[in-house]
């Protein structure tokens, strides 16, 4: 576990900064001068990944902030972070989310727990706003007495310590790209990002956009080549026909791709027409000439 110490930042006096990871990523201070530690887990759990450097640009957030988007960490199961307190009082934890590599919803949903309260359920990154764009869920408790008090529900904190998880569901696999723990915060001065240029469409109205934009232009999906494979960790031919700009929308792009055929093309049904027609007389001159035969021998 790593506890962050702030460096001499002016900006970073607004904010006091109990923990701040880069997860998947190397060390890093960001626009509003915050501190990001190197990720704690290298080489121990799960994967770390850069995968989201392959992608031109991040939405919502200044290129000095656009690697806190770019790394994460992944697992195969379920994963999570010791994250240190500092006494009793109110605190707020920033959780950093990107979809870097799923161009559709519902490819991967996953819950977050907090020293076992369910604070982020269900969370599906591309459904609320779309791929290469930045998301952050923000997670407001308090602690009192060695407790911890999440809305209605409380826990008991063991060893100045709570257990932040990335729970392992049915659609891929959980993932974080960076954590923030700021306490007695004033929350009209917390990060946030920049505003979505448009709202994210419901599910259900994307997916028929997807559909019908699918059916107009005959063209392949970018989910062709990569729909079911559950690793963020492609290689980089499969990007060949990548989407050239991340939109802060979740709107299908038709490719300029060929779709790949199911089978060999079909022969044209009327090509034999011709000789279909001429099948009948064939037939009767066959039977014509032996008759014919037969009255010369008489």
């Amino acid at each position: 576990v790593v506890v962050v110490m702030l460096p001499a930042v002016v900006r970073s006096e607004l904010h006091n900064v109990i923990y701040a990871i880069n997860a998947g990523g190397e060390a890093h201070t960001d626009s509003h001068g915050i501190h990001y530690a190197r990720d704690p887990l290298m080489g121990k759990v799960g994967t770390e990944s850069d995968y989201g450097r392959q992608l031109l640009v991040i939405n919502r957030v200044k290129p000095q902030d656009e690697i806190l988007y770019q790394t994460e960490r992944y697992h195969h199961d379920t994963f999570g972070y010791d994250l240190p307190l500092a006494g009793d009082g109110e605190y707020v934890l920033i959780l950093k989310f990107c979809e870097v590599y799923f161009n559709a919803p519902n490819m991967k949903v996953f819950d977050v727990l907090l020293n076992r309260h369910t604070v982020v359920s269900d969370l599906d990154i591309y459904a609320l706003v779309g791929k290469g764009t930045a998301h952050d869920e923000y997670v407001f408790f308090s602690v009192s007495r060695g407790r911890l008090y999440y809305k209605e529900e409380s826990s008991e904190i063991r060893g100045g310590k709570v257990k932040l998880e990335f729970l392992k569901g049915y659609k891929d696999n959980p993932k974080v790209n960076g954590i923030v723990l700021i306490k007695s915060y004033d929350e009209a001065s917390l990060p946030r990002l920049a505003p979505l240029k448009h709202e994210a469409q419901p599910h259900q109205q994307q997916q028929q956009q997807q559909l019908d934009t699918g059916a107009a232009s005959h063209a392949a999906s970018p989910l062709d080549d990569v729909a079911g494979q559950g690793q963020e960790g492609l290689e980089d031919s499969a990007l060949d026909d990548f989407f050239t700009g991340p939109t802060s929308e979740p709107s299908a792009k038709p490719s300029t791709r060929q779709r790949k055929t199911s089978g060999p093309k079909q022969p044209n049904p009327y090509s034999l027409d011709e000789s279909s027609m001429m099948l009948p007389v064939f037939i009767a001159i066959g039977a014509f000439i032996p008759l014919l035969f037969c009255l010369c021998r008489l």
